[in-house]
């Protein structure tokens, strides 16, 4: 039995990576402030013998050392998540991922814990090498454009968790997570498939950013997870930086629409939403994000095992019984539709 340390334990993929290793017969703790998670996910497992969960901000240094003492292993989740989130609330986000960061690989340096770091593909910034490898130079936009800070915070968490390992010898793992998708993630910070499902689902239009054309890889929260219990034991891990995503589908995100309206049986209209309006003016977006996973191929014998319909039926079924929320939806669709279908901007996705 390995003891495990999750931070972001309620969260999306927090809660899932919880469920898996109680099930695998380890001992884990999770914390959680609860900004973007949701005792819901965890509620199946709060009187598990095996499991201990504490409502706490990361930055709470008494609470993150004990349970680090107590640790073999540390999951670091604990993040300001989504673009939207990023746009909107830009010394949050920074604050949270660098310092939440900093935090726990001084928890983790003292009791020598192995820690795996989630990244993120935003990191790959204005690449237009594709796939995106590891070793990949990169190139960000501007710093006044707030929209690149949360892919600068995280490359500041992996350069740090780097040198936590060559500089004290601290057995660190980044992970570059690519377009998760699954039940209990939700739509409330533009991630992009719960929102479309639940628009889909409640008959309301289906918002799509800018032209559509934007193409992205989705991989299924089980396939993320299992990759996660595996390279957290695995030895020869820590040191080098792994994406982990799905690179068999590649799918626009107008295509992603239509595919989401026919699964989900819909009348929905398809309706274009500039990014001035989705996010901020000047916004930039990531025409492709696509991983190369030859490195985690290579060190695990990891594959991702579901395909995207079978990825987006799972996340259909999840939500379709649920009542619905307006707070999940794009604010924009709280307008009369004859305002959403005007003007050329607006223009209908047939």
């Amino acid at each position: 039995m390995t003891n495990y340390l999750v931070t972001g334990g309620a969260g999306f993929i927090g809660s899932h990576l919880v469920e898996a290793l109680l099930s695998a017969g380890h001992r884990v703790s999770a914390m959680d402030n609860l900004s973007t998670g949701n005792i819901k996910n965890i509620h199946q497992v709060l009187d598990h013998p095996q499991f201990h969960f504490a409502r706490v901000n990361i930055m709470d240094a008494v609470v993150l050392d004990r349970l680090a003492s107590e640790s073999d292993i540390i999951i670091h989740l604990a993040a300001a998540v989504g673009v939207r989130l990023i746009v909107e609330q830009p010394v949050h986000a920074i604050e949270t991922n660098i310092m939440g960061t900093e935090a726990v690989l001084k928890a983790a340096v003292r009791y020598g814990c192995r820690t795996i770091l989630a990244s993120t593909s935003e990191v790959y910034g204005k690449g237009c090498r594709i796939p995106f490898t590891e070793d990949d130079d990169i190139v960000l936009g501007c710093t006044e454009r707030n929209r690149w800070a949360y892919a600068a915070s995280k490359m500041v968490d992996e350069f740090l968790g780097l040198a936590y390992y060559g500089s004290l010898g601290l057995p660190v793992i980044p992970i570059r997570l690519f377009n998760t998708v699954g039940p209990r993630q939700t739509g409330h910070y533009g991630m992009v498939v719960p929102r479309m499902m639940r628009q889909a689902i409640t008959g309301r239009a289906i918002t799509v950013y800018g032209d559509g054309q934007q193409r992205r890889c989705f991989c299924d929260v089980s396939d993320v997870v299992r990759a996660l219990v595996a390279i957290s034991m695995h030895e020869a891990a820590p040191g080098r930086v792994y994406n982990l995503g799905n690179d068999r589908e590649e799918i626009s995100m107008l295509e992603l629409a239509h595919r989401i309206r026919d699964i989900t049986h819909s009348s929905s209209q398809i309706v274009f939403v500039p990014y001035s309006e989705a996010y901020a003016p000047g916004f930039e977006d990531m025409e492709r994000r696509v991983p190369n996973v030859a490195r985690i191929q290579e060190l695990l014998g990891w594959e991702p095992e579901m395909r995207l319909d079978e990825i987006l039926r799972r996340v259909y079924e999840s939500l379709r019984f649920e009542t619905h929320d307006a707070a999940f939806d794009d604010p924009r669709l709280l307008m009369p539709r004859s305002r959403l279908d005007h003007g050329r901007e607006h223009a209908v996705a047939t």
